[in-house]
């Protein structure tokens, strides 16, 4: 059996069971010292994979930061440091200045500081990060309860149309092409919804798959049935242009586009909080599977791993 017949988040299941490991399998590892609550997380961005070379490499940098900040937001915590390894080929050193100076923005504006990290050579560009922060109350995949709303930040599809664009490699975009493109390329994580996820949430997850991936994991790790309402999901009027003028279908791209780092979560309806622009969804019932307008879905997002 290979690795693209399990897929990537059967990998993970084989290797947590040969760890034992009760933690592995949320957006971060709360590791408990003292009374603080701190939240572990890694993510890598490797070249031809995750970004291309004529990607602007201030871009690259503060995606590879905010992709991190993305997973501590959704455990409920604010990240604090910061370790990041290079594998590089023999680029131009005016490269990774411009790489950092992408990542040293991210930082400032997360409130977050680079303490160290690691140079090694290789044929492509990987950037490795780790980081570590803190929570209040650690918010996992796996609280989700049968009562409770699902709700989603912002809007889905966007990052997969705008990788779309980028990969046409024209010389000229309409500004709303643009719009996708940035959202693609500098995705901002959202540390406006901390508090709110922190003290309210059953159980959170930030869609980095796609929605119709990631909310599988909260019902798998929960134990829950979760309908969801395709009316109710937020497309943005620029995703809406797009496919019309390339004859696509924007639930689609709503439901299997990876990148956008919004927030997918649970709670009681009544800690709907109308100053964020968060939006109701569906909801949670007892039973099992994931549910669109009545018809089980199937996970289609991305994986590292499935055969194409």
């Amino acid at each position: 059996m290979r690795i693209s017949q399990v897929g990537e988040f059967g990998l993970i299941q084989i290797l947590k069971g040969i760890l034992s490991s009760p933690v592995i399998g949320d957006d971060t590892a709360p590791v408990h010292l003292n009374d603080k609550t701190l939240l572990l997380t890694t993510d890598s961005m490797l070249e031809d994979r995750h970004f291309k070379r004529f990607y602007p490499p201030q871009a690259v940098g503060w995606k590879a930061i905010s992709v991190n900040v993305s997973d501590v937001v959704a455990s409920g915590g604010n990240p604090l440091w910061v370790l990041i390894s290079l594998a590089l080929p023999d680029l131009e050193v005016s490269y990774v200045e411009s790489l950092y100076e992408g990542i040293k923005t991210a930082c400032d504006f997360y409130n977050c500081h680079v303490v160290g990290g690691n140079l090694t050579k290789s044929d492509r560009i990987m950037i490795d990060v780790f980081m570590i922060g803190k929570a209040e109350r650690f918010v996992s995949r796996s609280g989700a309860k049968p009562g409770d709303k699902l709700y989603v930040s912002g809007t889905l599809g966007d990052s997969k149309a705008g990788l779309e664009l980028l990969l046409m490699e024209r010389r000229q975009y309409e500004e709303f092409e643009l719009k996708l493109i940035e959202r693609h390329t500098r995705p901002t994580a959202r540390i406006d919804y901390t508090r709110h996820i922190s003290k309210y949430a059953n159980a959170c997850i930030d869609i980095s798959d796609g929605l119709s991936s990631d909310v599988w994991h909260i019902s798998r790790m929960s134990n829950v049935k979760i309908n969801i309402n395709s009316k109710d999901i937020p497309i943005s009027q620029e995703l809406r242009l797009f496919c019309n003028k390339h004859g696509k279908d924007p639930l689609d791209y709503a439901l299997s586009g990876g990148e956008d780092y919004q927030l997918l979560f649970t709670h009681p309806e009544d800690r709907y909080n109308p100053f964020l622009d968060m939006r109701s969804i569906g909801s949670v019932e007892e039973g099992y599977g994931v549910y669109l307008d009545g018809r089980e879905l199937s996970p289609s997002g991305f994986d590292h791993f499935k055969l194409a």
